[in-house]
């Protein structure tokens, strides 16, 4: 009696490409998961375990705006004050002290 089971000779050398395509998609899902959630929750760049998120050497620095912005939500300062260091933060740089240009 014939039958294909005693014809079979196991699954092949395609079978080792399996263990490849799994490390290809586990690779795949953190670069993705890297560039977007973790990047937006600070748990990838700068973040240290335990210390929260922005915190540790590499963190980046808040823009002087949204520190002031933050500091007259929180009542730190009034509206008066705010205005001032707006205006002063929002102006653009000056040239140098000495008026002067290369020399």
């Amino acid at each position: 009696m014939y039958t294909q089971l005693a014809d079979w000779h196991g699954p092949g050398p395609w079978i080792l490409l399996i263990p490849l395509v799994w490390i290809a998609v586990v690779v795949l899902v953190i670069a993705v998961l890297r560039r977007t959630v973790w990047r937006r929750h600070g748990c990838g760049y700068g973040a240290r375990a335990g210390f929260g998120p922005g915190s540790g050497a590499g963190a980046v620095a808040e823009h002087p705006l949204a520190v002031l912005g933050r500091r007259y939500a929180e009542g730190d300062i009034d509206a008066e004050e705010y205005r001032a260091k707006r205006a002063v933060l929002s102006e653009p740089p000056r040239g140098d002290p000495g008026g002067g240009g290369a020399k």
